[in-house]
């Protein structure tokens, strides 16, 4: 195992610790509502959001226990975003990373809650924690970035246009449109707002452009996986984006085009990278996540 694998090993292990250690706080009460709300998070899952944060601090030198609240907010961000589309009303989804969807267990209106909660949690987390050692201004400089990523120009207009989209005059325009907004943005958030933290604009921008691409490529895999992925693997049903009319790329050019899509986005993506000493944690993760169907 090389440098950057063992690395992204003891990160991943240090999410993992971090998240049950923020959801087993004293002050939090007990209910139904956090049992909920930890069933999702503790799910599974690679926790590739957070680990983008902290590899992107390691390409800027910060250190991992600095990022920690910055971890933890964009996971349980997307988590909350995991449990809200799976709902009936969104993709109706029966299983998520191989157990029944939140809805499933606590019912719809616990879930949507449950959700409501996660993306609260995220913000005060930040709150809390986030200026233990950068500046305030620079707090909220990437604070902000995480909450336009979420909201309605990122994330939630994402999730509106997929909804909305008609596989029979839909083209790639404006597939990529939904999945910049709707994958893409919270990974870029995720690696750009070290940098903010931080004040390096330079970095900032080779980070956004290296995130834009990676969720570009991300997310045409999931496309991949859903036609020719293997459940056990994937954690939920193949086939469900065809069942539903979804359009996807598979769907639109099909499963040839679609991987040379995924190459393209893979190799913008390095290059924003190239040259840097301290990219190789983020170039695995993005190795990792375009290899996900092979």
């Amino acid at each position: 195992m090389d440098a950057a694998a063992r690395w992204l090993a003891e990160s991943q292990a240090l999410v993992e610790s971090w998240i049950r250690t923020d959801m087993e706080r004293e002050e939090v009460p007990g209910g139904r509502i956090h049992e909920a709300m930890r069933y999702s998070l503790l799910a599974g899952g690679k926790r590739l959001r957070p680990l983008l944060v902290l590899a992107a601090g390691r390409y800027l030198g910060i250190r991992r226990g600095a990022l920690r609240a910055w971890a933890l907010a964009v996971e349980y961000l997307h988590t909350y975003s995991l449990i809200h589309d799976d709902l009936p009303a969104m993709d109706d989804d029966d299983f998520r990373r191989g157990v029944p969807t939140s809805h499933r267990v606590f019912g719809e209106a616990l879930a949507i809650l449950a959700g409501d909660a996660l993306l609260t949690e995220a913000f005060l987390c930040l709150a809390r924690e986030g200026a233990v050692e950068f500046a305030p201004e620079r707090v909220l400089a990437a604070m902000r970035v995480l909450a336009e990523a979420a909201g309605s120009r990122g994330l939630i207009a994402g999730q509106v246009a997929d909804l909305g989209a008609d596989l029979h005059t839909a083209d790639l325009g404006l597939l990529e449109s939904i999945h910049r907004r709707k994958t893409a943005t919270l990974i870029t958030a995720a690696v750009a707002m070290p940098a903010v933290l931080v004040g390096e604009t330079q970095a900032q921008e080779r980070l956004e452009q290296f995130g834009e691409h990676f969720g570009l490529a991300f997310q045409i895999v999931d496309d991949i996986l859903n036609v020719v992925g293997d459940p056990r693997q994937m954690g939920k049903a193949q086939g469900t984006d065809a069942a539903r009319g979804k359009v996807t790329y598979p769907a639109l050019i099909g499963l040839d085009e679609s991987r040379r899509w995924v190459q393209y986005h893979r190799d913008r993506a390095l290059q924003a990278l190239q040259g840097h000493p301290r990219a190789d944690a983020l170039a695995l993760l993005l190795e990792q996540a375009v290899e996900r169907e092979r």
